[in-house]
């Protein structure tokens, strides 16, 4: 933690998503559940924003999305990669690469966007401390894959033929999502989902969703 942290007795934090909605509920949250423990700094909608933000207010700890317009939360770590400021993934996704990826990129913890107030609450502090913080579903993921028992190289390189959009309505279809819900999941229409949808099954060569569902499967994506 920050002598700034320490002295004022909360985590100084940035907030980067590219849902303004989400953004505002996060707040919401760490302001009810963290007052006098969290101090929001700031918030940024993509890459380019986030490393301003992170350069302009040296925050203790980013709570930062895996999938951002400009290059992913991997490219924030890439291009602002400090020992005085942690991040701390917070994801829809919950996928074995997504995790990993994001480890590798530098993360001290995953949590996905099911947690609650609270336990966010508490991850922050943790990782401001330097621990490391993951659901157990995710800390599993991070072990096999430095065992050596999920080949990572290979889930990428089907999953490179997607964008970062199409990964994500991907892997909650292939969960038995119905249209809708991705919809309201992602904050787009269902016409979008719809088109995203039809770019999945034509890139991987699938002809359904059970299909689908069956690749994400053999990969671990769900």
């Amino acid at each position: 933690m920050s002598e700034a942290a320490t002295a004022s007795g909360a985590v100084r934090v940035v907030i980067v998503d590219d849902h303004a909605m989400f953004r505002a509920g996060v707040r919401s949250e760490l302001v009810t559940a963290g007052a006098g423990r969290v101090e929001i700094l700031a918030e940024a909608a993509d890459v380019d924003e986030a490393v301003l933000a992170i350069r302009r207010h040296q925050p203790d700890v980013v709570l930062l999305d895996v999938h951002l317009p400009g290059g992913g939360g991997a490219e924030v770590m890439r291009r602002h990669p400090s020992p005085t400021t942690r991040y701390l993934a917070l994801s829809v996704s919950d996928a074995a690469e997504d995790v990993i990826g994001t480890i590798r990129g530098g993360a001290r913890g995953y949590v996905t966007k099911t947690i609650t107030g609270p336990e966010l609450v508490a991850a922050i502090g943790r990782v401001s401390e330097g621990d490391a913080v993951f659901s157990p579903r995710l800390a599993g993921f991070v072990l096999d894959a430095f065992a050596g028992s999920i080949d990572v190289s290979a889930v990428d390189e089907d999953l490179d033929r997607l964008t970062e959009r199409e990964r994500e309505v991907m892997r909650l279809i292939a969960r038995g999502y119905a249209y809708k819900e991705v919809a309201k999941e992602l904050f787009i229409s269902i016409k979008t989902v719809e088109t995203h949808m039809s770019a999945v099954l034509r890139k991987l060569q699938l002809s359904s969703r059970h299909e689908l569902t069956r690749w994400a499967n053999d990969r671990r994506l769900l």
